[in-house]
């Protein structure tokens, strides 16, 4: 097929530093676009084993509801948390649900440790191969020391860790509610499982109270019995005091006891206030003396009226704020990091506070004190005036005082003892309403499709799996791809004119000779003498000159003309660098379309360790160039010539190996050879050796006029034909171009860019009669 013999025009600067050419993406997936392909169904035909080879698993659900409310007739509550505080509790909720306590109850419930579809459930391979290793692992790692357990305690342990597998529980948005759920292979399992855990779940919540009253309850009981004993013990001592003492009551008092009394009871009022005056100093003073920070994070400030109370009020006030700020400047700290310019600012507003607070707390303190000096001085006076009185009557007086400290000891344990009397009638009350936190809202039932595997998911991920490791794959062939595709490979790479593509034919030479044939007398150069056909695969342009490999060829005969104009008789070499790249075949049919042509051409078989060209002819030679070039006869009179077209082959014969081959075809026999040759043909076709593997071409090179490179389309590595022109400058310089051989005309199109040659070829196709060449010709002689 012919291309274009002359590079073309340079792209452009900005094309060719595009970082990401769309038009070699496209390509690349157009060519891989069946190996993606492949790759899909690959993935979907696992995808498909998985699900069948998976058992289904069924889900049931229920939900419950966290609602305080439920008990407020029985219990007076505080209003429930919320912030937080409410996130931790339903988070401590949902992990009750998980707790080993809870699995244990359901196993005990749902007699699971003696149910073998529960125990020993159908896998999944895979889970099977997990399993498996997790035994082997467990076996390695167990202690052999200690005396096993029961089997009915593994049984249960063993069902607890596959009930724990299976169940999951998490909150529902922010909400109060727990969303539980129960995965197993059985549907109506399933179901059980979940209603059991509910249940489970609100006869714990029902225990845990009842034992926490219970408790409660206990200790109430202990306590009072001591505090009823105390009370009793506190009111006879103030009778036997009484009745020792003779003070009994009376209405007709003694003046003297009736003022002693008064004095007594202003002065116990005195001391208490006195007393209360110097907590409050203290306990502020205390406050104080420990500095501003722990005055504001340790200070209980009191609740009182009038003005301390206003202040008390505004320290608390300000307290609150403190705390409030606090709290938001952790939550702040803990979600976007103490750097953040809103925590700083309530860091800064928390020092604020604090120095406030700090200054009315020594303020108070103050007050307290000059309170506390006030309260003292009259507490004295008062004293005194009973000093006074009891100087008159002291053993009545001092008897009266003892009576009165005795009497409020014993009241003071009364109204204790009440408090706690009160308190255990209300737990020992609390008992008897058997009423949960919480309740259920949806009622789990038997699932009836199954939960997973998902076909429509694990088909679908098969397929993008299988899709991404199929273009993995081809982006990997993409990568290795250093070979020969398009004509701008071959511009790029070796920056040498592109001569065409020759397309795949169905044979090859032979290694093997073909059967032998009687040989003729060589003749003279001019005379007529026994002539040759040449096997079919070296008569494609030949007997096809309509198609797109004689095309081709026209186009080097065209580029050698253009190129060679000036010379007479050209002298042509054809080379490759891998041996069986078609060089042979190529130089064959080159030279087969020029002596059909009309033109006078000579074919010279010059590969003397490899004569692949003679070794294809019809007849095997008993003499050829080898003969010719060491005097032993004429090299006309080792020539053959093909009876349809006149082209005159002159073969190589080596009967042993030679190791001096190069000095043959490059000394002076070859040199004179070659003149000769000018004078009596217009082309002299030489098929020479690789490149790679000897140095014959190389010594060859100065005896030629052009080379044309042929190299296997998709097999001849670009680096390797860059770094043997390289290396043979003279070859190089001396290249008419470069010929692609066995080209898959139908895969070409695939590797070029859009708007290239290649693009177009089924246009092309109209012009071409194509014929498919697949075997030989029968071996036949013909007298000339």
């Amino acid at each position: 097929m012919n291309q274009g013999s002359y590079p073309l025009k340079p792209m452009s600067s900005e094309d060719s530093s595009d970082f990401i050419d769309l038009d070699a993406l496209l390509a690349a997936a157009r060519r891989q676009a069946r190996l993606v392909g492949l790759f899909g169904l690959i993935g979907l035909v696992l995808g498909v084993v998985y699900l069948v080879a998976t058992p289904p698993q069924y889900t049931s659900g229920t939900r419950i509801l966290l609602d305080d409310s439920l008990t407020r007739f029985a219990e007076d509550k505080p209003t429930p948390p919320a912030g937080p505080q409410a996130d931790a509790m339903v988070s401590s909720e949902v992990e009750i649900l998980k707790s080993s306590r809870l699995a244990r109850a359901v196993v005990l419930a749902e007699k699971l440790q003696d149910n073998e579809a529960f125990l020993n459930p159908p896998r999944s391979p895979l889970s099977a191969l997990k399993a498996t290793i997790k035994s082997i692992a467990g076996f390695f790692s167990s202690s052999s020391e200690g005396e096993p357990g029961s089997v009915q305690d593994a049984k249960i342990g063993r069902a607890i860790g596959i009930l724990q597998d299976g169940v999951h529980a998490e909150r529902v948005g922010r909400s109060f509610v727990i969303d539980l759920s129960y995965t197993a292979p059985d549907p109506k399992l399933a179901g059980s499982i979940a209603r059991a855990y509910a249940n489970a779940y609100l006869s714990d919540h029902l225990d845990a109270n009842f034992d926490a009253t219970q408790r409660a309850t206990v200790w109430l009981q202990s306590r009072l019995d001591e505090l009823r004993e105390n009370s009793q013990k506190a009111a006879l001592e103030v009778e036997q005091f009484r009745a020792a003492n003779g003070l009994t009551a009376a209405r007709g008092e003694l003046m003297s006891e009736q003022q002693l009394s008064d004095l007594n009871k202003q002065l116990i009022l005195a001391q208490a206030d006195t007393a209360n005056a110097l907590a409050r100093y203290n306990q502020f003073k205390a406050i104080v003396d420990s500095g501003p920070e722990n005055a504001v994070k340790n200070a209980t400030i009191p609740q009182e009226k009038g003005a301390s109370g206003q202040n008390s009020a505004a320290i608390n006030d300000m307290k609150t704020r403190y705390l409030s700020v606090s709290k938001r400047e952790q939550d702040i700290s803990s979600r976007f990091g103490e750097d953040h310019p809103q925590a700083v600012a309530l860091r800064a507003e928390q020092v604020n506070l604090t120095n406030q607070i700090y200054a009315e707390l020594q303020r108070l303190t103050e007050s307290y004190r000059n309170e506390y000096q006030v309260a003292k001085s009259r507490e004295d006076s008062l004293r005194s005036n009973v000093g006074d009185l009891a100087g008159q009557n002291s053993q009545t007086g001092s008897a009266q005082v003892k009576l009165r400290d005795l009497e409020q000891k014993s009241q003071a344990l009364n109204t204790l003892y009440q408090a706690f009397l009160a308190r255990y009638e209300q737990a020992a009350q609390q008992r008897s309403f058997p009423i949960a936190e919480a309740r259920v809202i949806s009622t789990a039932g038997n699932p009836t499709s199954a939960s997973s595997p998902r076909k429509t998911m694990v088909l679908g991920l098969s397929l993008v799996l299988g899709l991404f490791a199929g273009a993995a794959a081809g982006a990997l062939q993409e990568f290795r791809e250093r070979f020969f595709r398009t004509g701008d490979d071959v511009r790029d790479a070796l920056d040498l004119n592109f001569l065409g593509y020759l397309p795949l034919i169905g044979g090859r030479f032979a290694d093997a000779k073909p059967r032998a044939q009687p040989s003729a007398d060589a003749l003279a150069a001019n005379s007529s003498g026994p002539e040759t056909v040449t096997p079919r695969i070296l008569r494609v342009a030949i007997n096809q000159p309509a198609s797109s490999f004689a095309e081709t060829l026209r186009n080097v005969k065209l580029a050698s003309d253009v190129v060679l104009h000036r010379a007479n008789g050209k002298v042509i070499g054809f080379v490759s660098v891998l041996p069986r790249e078609g060089k042979t075949t190529t130089a064959a049919n080159f030279a087969g379309l020029l002596a059909a042509n009309g033109a006078r051409t000579l074919l010279i078989d010059a590969d003397l360790r490899n004569p692949g060209l003679s070794r294809g002819l019809s007849l095997t030679p008993d003499k050829g160039l080898v003969e010719a070039l060491v005097g032993e006869h004429r090299w006309q009179s080792a020539c053959l010539v093909d009876r349809k077209t006149k082209l005159v082959i002159l073969p190589a014969v080596v009967r042993r190996r030679l190791s001096h081959t190069s000095e043959l075809i490059s000394g002076p026999a070859m040199a004179a050879l070659l003149e000769e040759a000018r004078k009596s043909f217009d082309y002299v076709v030489v098929d020479l050796p690789p490149l790679g593997p000897v140095v014959d071409a190389k010594a060859f090179a100065p005896l030629a006029d052009g080379f044309v490179l042929v190299a296997e389309w998709g097999a001849t590595p670009r680096l390797l034909v860059r770094s043997a022109l390289q290396a043979d400058r003279q070859i190089a310089a001396k290249t008419l171009g470069v010929v692609l051989n066995r080209t898959d005309m139908k895969k070409l199109a695939s590797y070029g860019m859009f708007g290239a040659a290649e693009q177009y070829l089924d246009r092309y196709a109209s012009y071409y009669v194509e014929q498919t060449v697949t075997e030989q010709e029968p071996n036949r002689t013909e007298p000339a």
